[in-house]
């Protein structure tokens, strides 16, 4: 056979390729339709790491099922050949989650890995598509890395192709290809999409203990929703084929390009056949997967909803349940920003660190690296640990189960229990999306501004029968305190003297139909008998007056309403 042609294609820059906290995500129709727009991005990636260290070097390629997720894996195997990359790893039929990617990254040490995802975002080709970039440590790009590979895109004028190079990604194994002008020849390796992953949980938890939870006498009955994403071979392997729960605890486990035409969103408002299933009462354990599989709901008996605050600081102070931290012990703990303070408490409470940190998995990292951190989580539904540099949802969920294995309680009695130690925080979260990019950034400048006036400070909220005092109201700054590098404009925060919150920010994670604000209101109750007599049940969290009466958001709200009707 003769070798494979490399060829250079003229292309023009997009001005809208700066990735955001989770990549590049746009319509799918962007990358579908654009000429050149999926071309220049991989380009961009491929560019930004350095010509030394990329020629021969082994990437990871993985995607969670979406739709138009082949013909793009196809592109970035005939670039990635041309740009000088010795070896592919990449999953069966395309398929690999987020954590399993970061997994393989950094067992096989590999300078990084390709994640074609959209998230919760819905598939399908009126949908949304992504594209992340992983770097060495397993983790999401840092900032230095994502303004790379911006600069780059601005400036693009060629790409490198090998269009007559095809794979065949249903076969397991390697696949070996010789190029024009190189020496050796490119290497593709097909892997079992599961299988370095399950690997890694088994040195991690428990499984026996697990086991004898999900199929002893007195067996735990659970629900597991994949969401028709990227989680349903991993739901079936390794909760049902490894540690014995029933195959028909697993639901919509077939990866769909559409996922089954809803968002693949754990939460209450689409994993709905979840929690509609929990409420019966047949089940003690239920979870969603989002559809790369670093997001999940947990839901206790009879649709007890676990806020995914609640959820990491429950995890934290339970840490000692799972073998691995036996073994290497606690070393802090961190959240975003947003995320609820319950974790805080957790960690004054064992005498752990607690960094704070803006909103993007990507900030945990050198958390991690350096040995500061543990655990960490977000309010958007995603936790993880050291063991990998991606949230993880499946690992959460064992997380769960090794704790009720532990512990011998159902989850609405651990979180009680937790409330009653340690207090509750009421928290919700409000998205204003698809505003008007100008509008959304002059909102945020005047919100700014009234917060930044020394007034502010005094004034008082008056909700039902309690006073909500303003203690500071600042932009989030952060240091990293292992590099120094500064994170300014993270979000607004308005704190009170009781530790409630208000904090508002522009996210960076759509799919470029235009801004979206979120707002995160937050009340903390100390006293054991308040946190115990009300209930949380999924109406509860689902319906946001509740969480009124305890929060001081009416005003908030109004200035919003007002600002979009005056401008």
């Amino acid at each position: 056979m003769h070798p494979i042609p490399v060829l250079t294609v003229q292309t023009a820059p997009f001005d809208d390729q700066r990735p955001g906290t989770n990549g590049l995500r746009r319509k799918t129709a962007v990358f579908e339709g654009k000429k050149n727009y999926l071309q220049n991005y991989i380009q961009s990636v491929l560019s930004s790491i350095d010509l030394r260290d990329r020629q021969g070097c082994t990437m990871v390629v993985g995607c969670d099922g979406r739709y138009f997720s082949r013909a793009a894996t196809e592109v970035i195997v005939q670039m990635a050949a041309a740009n000088g990359i010795g070896r592919l790893v990449i999953g069966h039929n395309g398929l690999l989650s987020t954590p399993a990617v970061s997994c393989i990254i950094r067992k096989i040490k590999a300078i990084g890995g390709i994640i074609l995802t959209a998230s919760h975002n819905p598939g399908g080709p009126g949908g949304d598509f992504g594209i992340k970039f992983n770097v060495a440590n397993g983790g999401p790009s840092p900032d230095t890395v994502m303004e790379r590979i911006y600069q780059v895109s601005r400036t693009l004028e060629e790409y490198a192709i090998c269009p007559d190079l095809h794979i065949d990604l249903s076969r397991l194994g390697r696949q070996e290809f010789d190029l024009e002008n190189k020496f050796k020849p490119f290497r593709v390796e097909i892997v079992d999409s599961v299988d370095v992953y399950l690997q890694l949980l088994r040195n991690i938890f428990d499984f026996n203990a697990i086991k004898s939870l999900l199929t002893g006498p007195d067996q735990l009955k659970i629900h597991i929703d994949a969401m028709n994403g990227v989680m349903g071979p991993y739901v079936r392997r390794i909760l049902c084929d490894e540690l014995g729960a029933p195959a028909n605890s697993a639901v919509n486990c077939v990866p769909l390009e559409d996922f089954g035409g809803r968002p693949p969103e754990p939460n209450l408002t689409y994993a709905t056949s979840l929690v509609d299933a929990m409420k019966g009462g047949d089940f003690g354990f239920g979870a969603a997967f989002d559809a790369d599989g670093d997001r999940y709901m947990i839901l206790g008996e009879n649709g007890f909803f676990v806020n995914p605050s609640d959820s990491v600081a429950i995890m934290a102070a339970n840490l000692s349940t799972i073998p691995y931290f036996r073994q290497l012990g606690i070393k802090g703990f961190a959240r975003s920003m947003a995320t609820s303070t319950a974790l805080d408490r957790v960690a004054k409470a064992m005498k752990l660190s607690l960094y704070e940190t803006p909103t993007g998995w990507r900030y945990f990292g050198n958390l991690m690296d350096s040995g500061r951190c543990s655990l960490c989580g977000e309010e958007s539904f995603g936790t993880g640990s050291d063991h990998i540099r991606e949230k993880d949802g499946l690992w959460s969920v064992l997380v769960w189960l090794s704790i009720m294995a532990a512990r011998k309680q159902g989850v609405e009695q651990i979180n009680r229990e937790h409330w009653a130690k340690f207090g509750r925080n009421y928290f919700c979260r409000f998205d204003y999306e698809g505003l008007d990019p100008r509008a959304a950034f002059y909102l945020m400048k005047d919100l700014e501004s009234v917060i930044a006036d020394k007034a502010f400070t005094s004034q008082k909220f008056a909700v039902g029968d309690h006073i909500y005092s303003v203690e500071r109201a600042d932009n989030f700054e952060y240091i990293d305190p292992v590099d120094g590098t500064v994170a300014r404009n993270q979000g607004l925060r308005i704190v009170f003297t009781d530790a409630s919150r208000l904090v508002f920010r522009m996210s960076g994670s759509g799919a470029g139909t235009g801004a979206t604000i979120r707002i995160y209101a937050e009340s903390c109750e100390r006293d054991p008998r308040e946190t115990q007599q009300r209930d949380t049940g999924t109406e509860e969290v689902c319906v946001w007056h509740n969480f009124a009466i305890k929060l001081p958001f009416f005003s908030c709200c109004y200035f919003f309403d007002l600002w979009f009707v005056l401008n």
